[in-house]
């Protein structure tokens, strides 16, 4: 059975820190690039609701189903998203990563694949999960690309979900990446980043 602690994550100049009230002032400053929340289909909170936003998630750490981190830019030392394990069950040794976004600057750069995995190996290799699940709005087109683009599979979808943050319901597109699946898309991800440093 797994067993999830806050820890730090590191690698490429990129640290993944267990996220904390003190990072408030750094959270509003991310989804203020480029307004994040207009974004109808997804949760990210308003600058003013970063304070409830980060309760709810520390709050979710506490009853053990959540496990948030903020995502720190070591050449800056900025704050530049946030990403959390989600959804854990420890007894079938499942975790979700999810409630990610990133400083729209930012975004289209190597941070999501180095992020991803980070967490990938966290979960597979250190915490021994079985199976690690991804979840997006059914009209979320970007993220959907993005999650394919991984290596997850597409498990189907559940419509109507659950609410979005406007109130209307969300047909909500599962996906997984089994254990057994892991070895091949770490190799995935570590070419896709050497490719990102070639380019960059």
């Amino acid at each position: 059975m797994i067993h999830l602690e806050p820890t730090s994550l590191e690698r490429d100049g990129i640290r993944l820190e267990p996220l904390t009230l003190e990072h408030h002032d750094a959270i509003a400053r991310v989804v203020a690039d480029g307004e994040l929340w207009n974004l109808w289909f997804t949760s990210v909170p308003r600058p003013e609701q970063a304070q409830r936003w980060l309760e709810t998630a520390l709050e979710g750490q506490r009853q053990g189903h959540m496990l948030p981190w903020a995502v720190r830019d070591l050449a800056t030392g900025e704050v530049v998203g946030s990403t959390r394990y989600h959804d854990i069950v420890p007894a079938i040794d499942r975790v979700e990563i999810g409630y990610t976004f990133y400083a729209k600057s930012r975004q289209r750069t190597r941070l999501n694949t180095t992020c991803k995995l980070m967490l990938l190996a966290h979960a597979f290799d250190d915490v021994g999960c079985k199976v690690v699940g991804l979840r997006t709005d059914s009209f979320n087109f970007r993220s959907q690309r993005a999650i394919e683009a991984i290596g997850a599979k597409q498990d189907g979808v559940i419509r109507h979900h659950q609410a979005r943050k406007d109130g209307s319901p969300r047909d909500t597109v599962f996906y997984s990446i089994l254990a057994s699946e892991w070895p091949d898309v770490r190799r995935h991800l570590e070419l896709r980043l050497q490719r990102h440093a070639a380019e960059g």
